[in-house]
């Protein structure tokens, strides 16, 4: 009975991994809905698309083609983007679940809440069981009414996404009116400076690499500064010692021509050109995420993104850990010092075997560390979509990335194990 337990157990940890190691692609799902292309266009115009790839438990509010454009047609990208991100709940509702709401009303956070933009609780959403069987949203501000509401489902995956369609935008009070400045308005230096990178931004005003910067503001720029401490570690070169092509180099180096959110930094796999790069040299920039925090790696070094300074469509400015050393100026390391030429051993005395009493014991090994243990998934839905839901799919619908080849071999393999050792005790 024992044996059983243990293999029960070890299986469920099985498809917790499989659970966890699967994905989705909005772009992809929504795709398949003519009536919603509109909303798809300006998920990917935002990038907003990419940070909802990389989320595990998420609602999406859908508009039809009618709505959205309504909504963007008399504002700017980055107020669009602010409105988009209110519509996406950072937690899964499928049609059972909004009439089973606790008090028949709640409260839930969206993306909007997460950008640092949204003062009080004006990143919630109230979402109201009403009579009749409808279900209204609404900003959660005090005095806001629920000017929308759900229409229909449109797709879940059961607890990783779900997509419904409402029937207007929920607003929040001053998410249209705020003031949305051209990026040719934006002080890039004052910026640097208060958030803690005045190094830097004398490095680019110095170099004139500034003006680069200005001029590819306007058509999308991101930009990695290193924090004033970054310039104090050890191995960062002297760049009084380097020449001015090459210090312009190494500030190109840390800028990307195109907007390029966190959301879409967590999802990139293929190498990052950035503002050095040219025929003579890729300057390109890799990354890697775990978890929320992602890092950028150059080939010579590494640095964690550390903190958005700022995220408005289209630049986006953050500031890293590390001041970044391109490959290409960096990678070659100096050649080892020729070593003597080795001399042959003298032929060992002969040693007389030990006496117990003098022999030592050697000292164990120290023990590895244990391996840490799993993680659940944060935000689980506490009730289980309904199996008559409408139009759930399984994990193998479209825009659901299925789990690596891999991770099948390993969960058959462990698998035959399992079963194999109940049989057997």
């Amino acid at each position: 009975m024992a044996s059983l337990s243990r293999a029960l157990f070890l299986l469920s940890l099985l498809a917790l991994t499989a659970t966890i190691s699967s994905a989705h692609n909005i772009t992809e799902i929504l795709s398949a809905f003519p009536d919603y292309s509109q909303y798809n266009s300006f998920l990917t115009q935002t990038k907003l698309a990419d940070e909802i790839n990389t989320r595990q438990t998420i609602t999406i509010l859908v508009l039809n083609n009618a709505a959205i454009s309504a909504l963007a047609a008399k504002h700017p990208l980055s107020v669009v983007k602010n409105a988009l991100s209110l519509h996406v709940l950072l937690d899964y509702y499928d049609p059972t679940k909004l009439h089973q709401i606790s008090k028949g009303s709640t409260l839930s956070t969206t993306l909007y809440q997460t950008t640092g933009h949204a003062p009080g609780n004006l990143g919630f959403v109230n979402i109201t069981d009403l009579q009749g069987g409808k279900v209204g949203f609404g900003s959660a501000a005090p005095g806001s009414k629920l000017d929308s509401s759900y229409t229909k489902s449109v797709k879940q995956i059961p607890y990783n996404i779900s997509i419904l369609e409402i029937n207007a935008p929920i607003i929040a009070p001053g998410i249209l009116t705020a003031p949305a400045p051209s990026a040719s308005d934006v002080n890039i230096t004052a910026l640097l400076e208060k958030a803690g990178a005045k190094t830097f931004a004398s490095l680019i005003i110095s170099s004139g690499v500034i003006k680069t910067y200005q001029s590819a503001a306007e058509k999308g720029l991101t930009i990695f500064a290193p924090n004033d401490e970054a310039f104090k570690a050890k191995g960062v070169p002297d760049l009084s010692k380097l020449t001015n092509a090459e210090v312009v180099s190494i500030l190109q180096f840390h800028a990307v021509a195109g907007y390029t959110p966190i959301g879409t930094l967590k999802t990139s796999k293929s190498p990052i050109s950035t503002l050095a790069t040219n025929g003579a040299g890729k300057f390109d920039l890799t990354t890697t995420t775990a978890g929320d925090q992602v890092t950028l790696h150059t080939g010579v070094d590494s640095s964690r993104v550390a903190d958005t300074v700022l995220d408005a469509t289209p630049l986006a400015i953050f500031t890293i850990d590390n001041v970044l050393l391109p490959l290409e100026l960096f990678g070659k390391s100096p050649s080892p010092a020729p070593g003597l030429e080795p001399s042959a051993a003298p032929s060992p005395a002969p040693v007389l075997a030990p006496t117990p009493s003098t022999v030592e014991t050697p000292s164990p090994l120290p023990a590895s560390p244990p391996a840490p243990p799993l993680e659940t998934p944060e935000g689980a839905p506490s009730e289980a979509p309904s199996a008559e839901s409408e139009n759930s799919t399984s994990g193998d619908g479209a825009g659901h990335v299925a789990s690596p080849a891999l991770m099948m071999t390993v969960l058959v393999t462990v698998c035959a194990t399992v079963i194999s050792s109940v049989v057997l005790s």
